[in-house]
């Protein structure tokens, strides 16, 4: 999850929750073995046909409800988590709806030029962005550096909140399981392992990094009251070119937010779609502007009367914590023991 990447050091503080980062970046590459497996069956070349055949049209559709409130809770998190950062740090007299809207706006943009285009917004937005993992690497060699912040690598006493981590570490990985919603739009039979591998690798590299540059920096005592650690990390850096290098880490980011934001948006359309029994007809203009109204009046609510603004997650950030975690375990292996198990009765 994109937003909790930003705020992962402070909900780990413990140096030693190294070896948790890569223990659960090998348990999330057995997930998404599976999750590969899946893809590469023929209920999933099938596309949405596959689904009705493997589990029938009425299910489809409660499973469309139970996910189209899953993604209109990633946006409403993405959303207004992301505009509290530009807010603070870039736009402190701009109110917050305002943002929000503008943001939005941008995502329905790209999400109205339809799903190959939005997915090749996201490569494009990856490659031209991929260099911001090599950030990191300064913070290593910084003279207010202390390698003591570190340790202890092993744990001498019962770890804080261990399991708030270890859900934080493993909801930050979630996102491909999503992947069943864009079935239609892979290649039949394609092999995504070898991709899922590799961007699994890569995020695990840049958590690790992350953390570690945010314990050495900010030493433990002090990183578990940062609020937004890695764009506090960034305001440090000083550069002969740009000043300001935390503004550009937040523009940078606003790419991806932008991306998963359209893609979360033709996510819920089509799952409207299927839950009022539309998936034989045609996709209109009409149809996809009035969910993304709807979807907005939802975040501009949520940010008006029931968020609030706390140094720790709030309730709808544990809850999304909690779900992401949830489904990011869950969906590989119930699609296919649902599809093994459909296929011996046939």
């Amino acid at each position: 999850m994109l937003y909790f990447v930003l705020i992962l050091p402070s909900n780990l503080v413990n140096s030693y929750m190294i070896w948790v980062i890569a223990a659960i970046g090998v348990l999330a590459q057995l997930n998404l073995v599976i999750l590969s497996r899946w893809l590469a069956s023929d209920v999933a070349a099938k596309g949405f046909q596959g689904f009705v055949q493997l589990f029938g049209e009425r299910k489809i559709r409660v499973f469309a409800f139970i996910g189209l409130f899953l993604i209109l809770l990633k946006i409403i998190v993405l959303t207004i988590g992301y505009v509290e950062i530009v807010q603070q740090f870039i736009f402190p007299s701009v109110k917050k709806n305002w943002l929000i809207f503008i943001i939005f706006l941008t995502g329905c943009y790209v999400a109205s030029k339809g799903m190959e285009k939005t997915i090749r917004f996201g490569i494009v937005v990856f490659i031209c962005t991929f260099w911001l993992i090599f950030a990191y690497i300064p913070f290593f060699f910084e003279p207010n550096t202390a390698l003591h912040n570190l340790y202890p690598l092993i744990p001498t006493d019962s770890p804080i909140k261990p399991l708030q981590g270890i859900l934080m570490v493993w909801s930050c990985l979630s996102g491909p399981e999503f992947l069943v919603c864009l079935v239609p739009w892979l290649t039949p039979g394609q092999k995504v392992l070898k991709y899922l591998t590799a961007a699994n690798m890569i995020t695990i590299v840049e958590y690790l990094l992350l953390f570690i540059a945010s314990s050495l920096f900010f030493g433990t005592n002090y990183l578990g009251h940062a609020e937004f650690p890695v764009v506090n990390l960034f305001r440090y850096l000083q550069w002969p070119v740009f000043e300001r290098m935390d503004v550009i880490l937040i523009a940078v980011h606003i790419f991806y937010f932008v991306f998963a934001i359209s893609l979360f948006l033709l996510c819920c359309y089509g799952a409207v779609r299927i839950m009022i029994g539309r998936t034989d007809q045609p996709t209109t203009r009409k149809g996809f502007i009035s969910c993304c109204i709807m979807i907005l009046i939802a975040v501009l609510t949520i940010n008006t009367w029931f968020w609030e603004s706390q140094n720790g997650l709030n309730i709808w950030q544990t809850l999304q914590v909690l779900l992401g975690a949830f489904t990011f375990l869950l969906i590989p292996t119930f699609l296919l023991v649902a599809t093994k198990v459909k296929g011996s009765r046939a």
